[in-house]
């Protein structure tokens, strides 16, 4: 039985389970009931036992298979905490608390089968308990070696794992005191040495250990780069056949100094009917890519680019990211261009997707743009002719933003900061991101054209990768409410988008601003890739995908296949088939991935911002309390660093969490730590081991 016959039968064993007039059957009844031949009888076997590992079926105590809901039960990715707790994370539902005597061994990212035991009130999580752990999500981890008589012991740089881990002798794999290595776990706390990264103190090796951490790929597979010496660099003219010629527009990319894959270009021009046409060209990947390759497969694996402190980590070798592919200037280049007819209100009158050949006329910077555009300065070699486009972008750039604004899209104005590090690897500042009208106008433009895209290709009603942000938990926009209601302001709706951008608009400039904008932001749902279009809630858009980016996003890149097959004429039945089976995983495996950049990314800003502040123990400083918890305050220092007030540091009383008013409470004395409250602190420890720094209250 080849793997799509077991994938089918697969799926259509789940769903008879769960049909409502199914009633709980043993395996053997399955087999009598399908007339299931004896030789097949191990297949069967087999698909049961992945839905049972996998926790799409659970079997009772007599062998009848049931779906775990019949039983108030549900699978999910355990999310432990060092203290022995954890939540459990299903998709649909919000997380759950699994207190420590109720884990049953689950491990941080195991997948558990668990079942709700305290449904929560309006403020509060639901309870529940851990039936089973299915499967561990984490097998091997990176940790510090020592040395110790015949054997070795690891401290993982995963927290949320035992804080030892056992390596017998034999299984060191050369590793001495000092070394990061990278551990595969044997037994619950037994090991053994896979590859020594280096030593701890290593220019580069704590960045890389957190790559590994994370289970990133950083090296390419030979396969894949065998397929890239396949590639041609030139583009012929037989490359350019079918496609539209845009080398005679004056089109041109605006991207940071140091940026080098190049995906997005834009030109501009004016109608005599007072609308202007709007052309955003991406690179054509897709062309470079073939579908199933072994250079596509990786790139699906690994999602998306990883922008790292000190590195980038990227989807596609460097010879495509940062050359065939990147719009460099004056060479001819491969793209789909997305061109709009705008009126003068904003709105879209007509637009064309098409397959095109573009040649940029030159590269510019944020800054220089900025320069032109706000009226600072023109460089003294930069054509009229770009010169003037860029004003009229600057003018259309402005009135979309208007346009979104205006239905309710919520924008947050967060302090982001960057750390700059020296040769060594070493940070020696951190500083805000330059973010300015140049980078304003150019994420208008990709919004537009995303819109675009995403809305045409809905009405064709053809299978698609949407970018989807649901609707908040009611729960969680009612705590936002009430929090918000402590600085006097007032969230008018809890289901609008609009409301949250009417609150955050109203706390602009006020000393409550960045507190209320995290609160707000971390009260919504995470964006995701999906194959049915959901609306993007944030953006307070009905349509929405990922279109702009191919380089360094794999969504991108299967959008840019479909939109080519579509106009080609060759989204056959076969090719719809396939799409129609296979875009929720690819979608499932899209934003798994991005997470998982996501959280390596923070883990190593915030490694060097440890390393930032190693020197600045015993300093004051003055912060606002960005995160309460049973165990203590987070303090945000104006810098964006952030560290922990340990409650045992709270002198003077017993303090209590409530966490309905995110606060900890005086038993005796009434006195609170709130979120956002002013809060001036000494800096008592910097970890960089464990990527933590910990405050106690000044004075």
């Amino acid at each position: 039985m080849d793997k799509e016959t077991l994938d089918n039968r697969k799926a259509k064993l789940a769903a008879f389970i769960r049909e409502p007039k199914y009633a709980p059957m043993t395996e053997s009844d399955i087999a009598y009931l399908w007339q299931v031949p004896p030789q097949e009888r191990d297949a069967l076997h087999g698909i049961i036992e992945d839905l049972l590992a996998h926790g799409q079926i659970v079997v009772t105590k007599k062998g009848k298979l049931m779906p775990p809901e019949a039983l108030d039960m549900a699978s999910g990715v355990f999310s432990g905490n060092e203290r022995g707790f954890g939540f459990v994370s299903a998709d649909g539902s919000g997380d759950v608390f699994i207190p420590a005597d109720a884990t049953n061994g689950a491990r941080h990212k195991d997948l558990v089968l668990y079942r709700i035991v305290a449904n929560g009130g309006a403020n509060h999580r639901a309870e529940g308990e851990i039936v089973k752990v299915l499967s561990h999500g984490i097998t091997t981890f990176v940790g510090t070696f020592e040395q110790v008589k015949n054997f070795g012991i690891v401290t993982p740089d995963e927290r949320k794992l035992p804080r030892e881990i056992y390596i017998p002798k034999g299984e060191t794999g050369g590793a001495v005191t000092g070394h990061k290595v990278l551990v595969r776990l044997t037994k619950p706390e037994q090991g053994a040495v896979t590859q020594i990264l280096g030593h701890a103190n290593d220019p580069g090796v704590d960045v890389l250990s957190i790559v590994m951490e994370h289970g990133i790929p950083h090296a390419f597979q030979e396969k894949t780069m065998a397929d890239v010496q396949k590639t041609h660099a030139e583009v012929t003219e037989a490359d350019t056949v079918h496609r539209i010629d845009f080398r005679d527009r004056l089109i041109v990319t605006i991207d940071g100094d140091d940026a080098k894959d190049l995906d997005d270009a834009v030109s501009l021009e004016r109608l005599d009917n007072g609308h202007v046409r709007l052309g955003v060209h991406i690179a054509d990947v897709s062309h470079y890519v073939p579908p199933r390759s072994a250079l596509d497969e990786e790139a699906l694996l690994r999602g998306t680019s990883v922008y790292l402190v000190d590195r980038v980590i990227p989807m596609l070798p460097h010879t495509l990211s940062n050359g065939i592919c990147s719009l460099l200037p004056k060479q001819d280049r491969l793209t789909v261009s997305c061109v709009m007819e705008i009126d003068s209100a904003g709105r879209v009158v007509s637009h064309e997707i098409c397959p095109s050949v573009i040649c940029t006329a030159r590269r510019l910077s944020y800054d220089a743009v900025n320069a032109i555009i706000t009226g600072q300065s023109v460089p003294a070699d930069m054509p009229p002719e770009i010169t003037d486009m860029l004003l009229d972008m600057a003018a259309l750039s402005a009135v979309l933003r208007d346009l979104r604004a205006a239905r309710g899209a919520i924008e947050f104005n967060l302090a982001e900061c960057k750390v700059v590090l020296d040769d060594a690897g070493r940070p020696v500042d951190i500083h805000p991101y330059a973010r300015n009208a140049a980078t304003s106008l150019i994420e208008e433009f990709m919004l537009i054209c995303n819109e675009t895209v995403a809305e045409a290709f809905f009405w064709i009603d053809t299978p698609f990768v949407y970018r989807t942000h649901e609707e908040p938990d009611t729960r969680k926009m009612e705590m936002l409410s009430e929090f918000a209601a402590r600085f006097g302001h007032r969230l008018k709706s809890q289901v609008h988008a609009k409301s949250i951008q009417t609150l955050l608009a109203g706390v602009d400039k006020t000393p409550e601003e960045m507190i209320i904008s995290r609160t707000a932001l971390r009260s919504m749902k995470q964006a995701r890739y999906t194959s049915e279009n959901k609306g993007h809630f944030g953006l307070a858009a009905k349509y929405y995908c990922h279109f702009t980016s191919p380089i360094r996003r794999y969504p991108d890149l299967q959008i840019h296949r479909i939109i080519k097959a579509q106009l080609a004429g060759t989204l056959d039945d076969a090719m719809l088939s396939y799409l129609r089976e296979n875009l929720p995983q690819i979608c499932a495996q899209c934003s798994s991935a991005e997470r998982r950049a996501e959280a390596a990314e923070r883990d190593a800003e915030t490694l060097k911002k440890v390393e930032f502040m190693a020197d600045k123990v015993g300093m004051v400083f003055d912060g606002l309390i960005s995160g309460v918890t049973a165990w203590g305050v987070f303090v945000e220092l104006p810098n964006t660093v952030e560290g922990l007030v340990p409650v045992s540091a709270l002198r003077g009383d017993t303090y209590m969490y409530d966490e309905s008013l995110m606060r900890l409470v005086g038993r005796h004395t009434g006195q609170s730590f709130a979120l956002g409250d002013a809060l001036t602190v000494r800096l008592v420890r910097a970890d960089t081991a464990m990527r933590r720094l910990e405050f106690v209250p000044e004075g």
